[in-house]
């Protein structure tokens, strides 16, 4: 039978209490039995072991269910193990640092104390017909890798890491000033315990070194500009074990010789001769999967657009593609053979005695601007 108390009892909370109850209850029996402020006391450090124990388990409410249902053996080998203090600071450093403890007994630190890597950014070149299909493309970056001379402590292998001398390897120095005891962290380790007499030659101290590396990103269809691929953990090195930064690749898109990108849908320019405009043809249209035929209706005018449906680029999220949306452009020539000027003086002479609708109505309207009207004319 488990000599152990209730976890209930020690925290003094009921077993509906919530999670806000039993933090603050833990809190104030921190404060209580705190080994800073029970210096040589070792029933104090006993209940400080006990309510974090007691705490481990019914913050996290997996283990608070597994212990509401079996008591303390529903947590044969999830039951929390702090051999000192000091285990119990690195489980719960961000509670201290968090509360009040920080402010009157100082935040104590694991020996190394580890940091997350810091991101890179890296940029790909795609073409319109690898935004189409999508597509995996190699992008190269530099990095920051832990020293394999040392191994990412920064310390020359043959001497490895010393005990910081200042504070004996603890990370935080005691400073008495009058009748107060004042904990802050080591000056000379900046808390982390331990320190490089004897730099790595590889990396002259720093524990790592920038390499550069060549990762495969994949690109799915439909990907617009300046988006980001995020590659994860590739970033710079952790440091004291802490995890990589990731690395975000920026999307770039090449300009294209025929096509203009508008969200999904692509624009291309047609340009078509006057005869074609007038007498209608049939004629050949890019796009990204090769030629589609269009018919050009007789008279079409200049800036008259036909769309090409699903001929677009995906969206990037449905996979429904836009469309091709083809803009006729009226092609005048700068220069023309004597025959082709001789025809086209017999046109314009036509033309004199048979105006179009727009034009007659033009000129129309023109007279009527310059003709004065009957009063204007009396005055």
């Amino acid at each position: 039978m488990s000599t152990k108390r209730d976890y209930y009892e020690v925290l003094g909370v009921s077993r509906t209490a919530t999670q806000e109850e039993i933090a603050q209850a833990y809190r104030r029996l921190a404060l209580k039995y705190h080994p800073d402020r029970n210096p040589g006391d070792e029933e104090a450090v006993r209940r400080f072991k006990e309510a974090s124990e007691a705490f481990e388990v019914l913050s996290d409410p997996e283990k608070r269910a597994k212990y509401d249902r079996y008591g303390h053996a529903g947590l044969e080998g999830a039951a929390p193990q702090f051999h000192d203090v000091q285990d119990i600071f690195e489980a719960f450093s961000e509670f201290f640092q968090d509360s009040i403890f920080g402010e009157i007994f100082g935040t104590r630190r694991s020996r190394r104390k580890a940091s997350r890597g810091e991101d890179v950014v890296c940029q790909v070149e795609l073409t319109l017909e690898e935004v189409l299909h999508g597509t995996e493309k190699k992008v190269r970056f530099a990095r920051r890798e832990p020293c394999s001379e040392c191994g990412g402590s920064g310390a020359d292998p043959r001497y490895g890491l010393q005990n910081c001398r200042y504070c004996g390897g603890y990370g935080r120095v005691v400073q008495r000033r009058a009748f107060l005891q004042v904990e802050t962290t080591c000056p000379a380790c900046r808390g982390v315990g331990q320190v490089v007499e004897h730099p790595c030659n590889a990396c002259r101290g720093e524990g790592l070194v920038l390499r550069t590396v060549t990762r495969t990103v994949s690109v799915p269809p439909g990907i617009d500009e300046n988006i980001q691929l995020r590659l994860s953990g590739q970033g710079h090195a952790g440091r004291g074990g802490g995890p990589a930064g990731h690395c975000y690749v920026e999307v770039k898109i090449k300009s294209h010789p025929l096509f203009q990108r508008h969200g999904t849908d692509l624009v291309c320019q047609l340009p078509i001769s006057y005869t074609q405009a007038v007498l209608g043809a049939e004629l050949e249209v890019p796009t990204l999967e090769g030629t589609r035929s269009v018919r050009i209706a007789p008279g079409t005018q200049p800036g008259h657009v036909i769309r090409l449906r699903g001929q677009g680029l995906p969206d990037l999220d449905t996979g429904r593609r836009g469309d091709l949306l083809v803009e006729v452009v009226l092609e005048v020539p700068k220069r023309v053979s004597t025959q082709e000027r001789q025809l086209l003086e017999q046109l314009a002479a036509l033309e004199q005695g048979n105006p179009g609708p727009r034009r007659k109505s033009f000129f129309e309207r023109l007279k009527q601007y310059f003709t004065p009207t009957r009063s204007q004319a009396e005055e």
